[in-house]
């Protein structure tokens, strides 16, 4: 199988991290549930992960707080900052783990940059949200659909000279792209451990500049008698029994990150995103979205083919990839491709380009 859809799942993982897993689940228990030497391994594990994780993103391991998923660890943090009624700026490529939660609070949206791979217009667009009385900002690094990455840093700039709240969606942007919770100012940075973190599903990182409140209330190994939820972190975010197993293979993704190096994982994507654009945009039929600065998505249309049934052929064809609107309806209506979507491909550090060369003869041989 020609795997290109690792914005959903990075699906080849480094050998340590099944390792990691197998290990963790024959060796450890629950955290803080005992001081019995299955007890104590876990807890060791799960601070090594925290540790590991604060020097990749620039936190205090304190400041890491585990979650299912980037949607857990963004329910978090927009419950957290977000009241009924609030206007809150979004730029126009958000996932619906952002508008939805957002939605149910009952805010009020302020659409902000709809251009695609237009930096500028976006920075324009949320100084004008902010002029306006936006009250809490809430932004990917990068499109889940176009790859287009966004000037967070500059987004993050201004919400810190007006004082207003930044939520970070790191889900496409971490192991690939700089993220750092000292420098963009943020008070939560949200990223899945199944992505670009090459740890299993299942797992997820909320990175806290603010405390924040709790999802969920529940026992948290300490401070049994009191029935209020802990006031310190990482505690006060963590009910219940860490997914000690997943964090276990997310300690040896983040490890593998760490050594590898974003930048050269960064480097490996764009040679390959190089050869898939010279490639399919000599080919007539094909409608690439293509940007100056772009993340190891891809997306493109067939003139004249619904973007399902590509998906379908282009499977049958032992290639894996993703077509519709990939949970980002918000930003197919930016970009003019909704309703139909787009056909992406994605890739990672795991990919190599003699499968990128397989692909592109299948995709001149059925399209």
């Amino acid at each position: 199988m020609i795997y290109l859809d690792s914005a959903a799942t990075t699906l080849r993982k480094p050998e340590a991290v099944y390792q990691g897993v197998l290990r963790t689940m024959r060796r450890c228990s629950g955290v803080g549930r005992g001081g019995h030497e299955a007890a104590m391994r876990a807890a060791e594990v799960v601070h090594a992960c925290r540790v590991e994780a604060g020097r990749l993103f620039d936190a205090e391991p304190e400041q890491v707080v585990f979650t299912m998923n980037a949607t857990h660890g963004l329910n978090i943090a927009i419950r957290s900052l977000c009241r009924p009624g609030m206007s809150v700026a979004i730029s126009g490529y958000e996932h619906n783990a952002v508008t939805r939660p957002l939605y149910a609070m009952g805010a009020r949206l302020m659409i902000a940059g709809r251009e695609l791979f237009r930096p500028e217009h976006a920075i324009e667009q949320f100084k004008l949200a902010l002029d306006r009385g936006a009250e809490l900002v809430v932004c990917t690094c990068c499109s889940n659909v176009f790859g287009y990455i966004l000037p967070v840093q500059e987004i993050g700039a201004l919400c810190r000279k007006r004082n207003v709240p930044f939520i970070l969606d790191a889900s496409q942007a971490a192991g690939s792209l700089p993220v750092s919770l000292r420098n963009s100012g943020a008070a939560f940075i949200a990223m899945p451990g199944h992505k670009g973190l090459y740890g299993p599903q299942g797992t997820g990182i909320l990175l806290c500049g603010s405390v924040g409140e709790p999802l969920l209330y529940g026992g948290t190994g300490g401070q049994s008698a009191q029935q209020q939820m802990p006031s310190v972190l990482p505690d006060r975010l963590e009910a219940g029994t860490h997914n000690v197993c997943g964090i276990g293979g997310l300690l040896e993704g983040l490890r593998y990150v760490r050594r590898r190096g974003v930048q050269r994982i960064r480097q490996k994507e764009q040679q390959l995103l190089t050869v898939l654009c010279r490639e399919l945009s000599a080919m007539e039929k094909i409608q690439l979205f293509r940007g100056p600065e772009q993340s190891g998505v891809l997306s493109l249309r067939v003139k004249g083919r619904d973007c399902e049934e590509v998906a379908q052929v282009l499977a049958e064809q032992g290639v894996a990839c993703r077509a519709g609107l990939h949970c980002a309806p918000l930003a197919h209506e930016s970009a003019g491709t909704a309703p139909g979507g787009t056909v992406r491909l994605s890739v990672s550090d795991g990919n190599t380009e003699q499968e990128i060369r397989q692909f592109l003869r299948i995709c001149k041989k059925i399209l």
